[in-house]
């Protein structure tokens, strides 16, 4: 993109972000979990159109990563009902019926036909492992049709033009095992690709020589990005889709698996959670006195409730109808946390801590 067009980009963008100039400043902490991800683009939704808070930064992860970068572009394009419009269509897109089509929506169908639960056989855990099918061999031409989707529908040039909304991507070094938060100019659709890239679906995505699974193992999503002291608002809203509790022990392997995945990408965040509280108490204490750090406001959106009823298997389903009802659900968390907790963003947070991960 040239320059002159950028600028007039950035300059568009900052004239209609003074309108919400009254409204509220958070920022927001989006998870991943796959179809699951239709339940935040209602919580954004109804965020966008209510218009109390406005967003000052997104740290996002798979699911979680799509939506934001969808969102950026949307704004950028057409402020709060440019961002809402947008992630309308890419969830169309998404669905099944919708923008992606053709062969490489067979391919998706194929590789998700595979990713199953295998039943236990005498020979043990070394049979179960075996079954699974490598991405390598299902796809080997590494066919993605989400990405293609995302190509079409986001211009990244736009995205990085967008300076008061801060962008965090997360993926997984799948060499190092350490996390990478991608962010500025380094945001392109093979980060949020990347972001999004389940090892047992999708072939590593290969970023400047390094290979990269989904960040939901290291960073779901990653909260440390909104530490940084210049970062104004101190409110973090983490709109969550994972389960961490579920009150049945699972018993078929299927049940086991859906809630080893649950656990897995649950960990980081809870201990972003003790690190938070931690910090917390330290400043409550005036132990930290003279240093960068400062009370971190804790909130969080999620449907445990509604969302329980849904097995990790459903993560894969993109019927439009059952994108539909997870996006109504959204909007209604969505009302009812603003409705109870708008007056505590800015003073203190509506999130137990210690609660959460203890």
């Amino acid at each position: 993109m040239a320059k002159g067009v950028t600028k007039r980009i950035k300059q568009a963008v900052g004239g209609k972000r003074r309108q919400g100039d009254n409204a509220k400043k958070i920022n927001l902490a989006l998870q991943g979990g796959g179809a699951h991800g239709a339940y935040t683009w209602g919580v954004l939704d109804y965020l966008l159109e209510d218009g109390r808070t406005t967003i000052e930064g997104i740290s996002g992860t798979s699911a979680g990563a799509m939506n934001a970068v969808v969102l950026l572009d949307g704004w950028v394009r057409g402020g709060r009902d440019g961002a809402r419009e947008q992630l309308e269509r890419f969830w169309r897109g998404v669905s099944r019926g919708g923008g992606v089509s053709g062969p490489p929506q067979s391919v998706l169908d194929a590789m998700l036909s595979f990713w199953h639960v295998p039943q236990v056989t005498t020979t043990g855990i070394f049979n179960l492992i075996n079954h699974f099918t490598s991405p390598y061999d299902i796809n080997p031409l590494n066919i993605n049709p989400l990405k293609d989707l995302l190509d079409r529908l986001v211009d990244f040039d736009r995205v990085h033009a967008c300076t008061d909304i801060s962008l965090y991507i997360s993926a997984t070094n799948v060499r190092t095992g350490k996390i990478k938060v991608f962010e500025g100019t380094d945001i392109c659709s093979d980060a949020v690709m990347a972001s999004a890239c389940l090892p047992m679906l999708f072939q590593a995505v290969d970023i400047d020589g390094e290979p990269y699974w989904d960040g939901g193992y290291m960073g779901n999503p990653a909260l440390f990005p909104f530490f940084d002291p210049e970062t104004a608002s101190r409110d973090i809203l983490l709109v969550q889709i994972n389960p961490i509790v579920r009150d049945e022990v699972p018993t078929s392997p299927h049940e086991i698996m859906e809630r080893v995945s649950e656990i897995t990408f649950n960990a980081s965040l809870l201990r972003e959670f003790r690190a938070i509280e931690f910090v917390n108490r330290l400043v409550d204490d005036k132990r930290l006195g003279g240093t960068k750090y400062k009370q971190t406001r804790m909130h969080r959106i999620d449907a445990d409730a509604e969302l329980r009823q849904y097995s990790a298997a459903t993560k894969f389903d993109t019927r439009w109808t059952f994108f539909q009802k997870l996006h109504d659900i959204g909007r209604d968390s969505a009302a009812r946390w603003l409705d109870e907790n708008y007056a505590n963003i800015g003073k203190r947070g509506t999130l137990n801590l210690q609660d959460a991960y203890s």
